[in-house]
């Protein structure tokens, strides 16, 4: 009985995690094809890029405390990368003229607004609090495991998301040679997180704990497409108008 409720459990995630990822990827598709939403749509990315960076290096910091040069190295190369895809997205949006909005400017409760968990990552860390997920205090295991789930996803998701650029104009051709890149950084990414995960449990619970993230990356995505149904798929503005650049330049590469 135990077997045949554990494959309806994973029957049911794959369901869950279908649903959410094709959604995803429509919006996804749909906003970075439309000239008119691409700049958000970029500028998100360019949000989430460079704002894990202090995460990682604290996390680096953190490793190399403890004495795991190992780890310490691959968390500096994993921060370096996230820097240069920030730069990556930023430079695409000074080809639409455009920057992201430095919310210090905004008003105090315009800001705070817009600085509300998203819904996604509220339930992907359901269960823990913000001081659970800080880097000082994060558990090894829910780091690896969460964000090689997130990590490995993303390399997909970018690899589609540079299949809808076409490759006859400029801006949409730089774009893509530049998210292709980083499709494949987050891939290297995902394997030195797995790779740490079999450094610290017995395969069997590397399984497990793999499972456990990817079931709520499954309740996450659900949560982050009903809340993008609600709102009619639109989203917060994160751009302001920028300094226009018109050529293409080489993007930021991997050292």
């Amino acid at each position: 009985m135990l077997q045949v409720f554990i494959k309806i459990m994973n029957f049911l995630t794959n369901i869950l995690h279908l649903i959410g990822a094709g959604a995803a990827a429509y919006f996804s598709a749909r906003h970075l094809r439309d000239p008119l939403t691409r700049p958000n749509f970029l500028a998100a990315f360019q949000l989430a890029e460079s704002g894990s960076v202090p995460f990682l290096e604290a996390l680096r910091k953190r490793a190399q405390a403890e004495g795991d040069e190992w780890l310490a190295e691959k968390l500096a190369r994993h921060a370096s990368d996230e820097m240069r895809h920030g730069q990556i997205f930023a430079h695409a949006l000074k080809q639409h003229g455009k920057q992201v909005i430095d919310f210090k400017q905004l008003p105090q409760e315009k800001s705070s607004k817009q600085e509300r968990k998203s819904p996604f990552f509220e339930a992907y860390y359901e269960g823990y609090s913000r001081e659970d997920i800080k880097p000082d205090r994060i558990d090894w295991l829910v780091f690896l495991a969460s964000t090689y789930i997130l990590e490995l996803d993303a390399s997909k998701d970018f690899a589609r998301m540079a299949a809808v650029l076409p490759e006859d104009e400029p801006r949409s051709r730089s774009l893509k040679q530049g998210i292709l890149s980083v499709a494949q950084d987050e891939t290297r990414h995902a394997g030195y997180l797995y790779e740490a995960l079999q450094r610290r449990l017995p395969q069997v619970q590397v399984d497990a704990v793999v499972d456990e993230w990817r079931t709520r990356k499954a309740k996450a995505l659900l949560a982050m497409t009903l809340d993008l149904l609600q709102k009619g798929g639109k989203s917060r503005s994160l751009v302001t108008d920028g300094a226009l650049v018109e050529s293409e330049v080489d993007l930021p590469v991997a050292a």
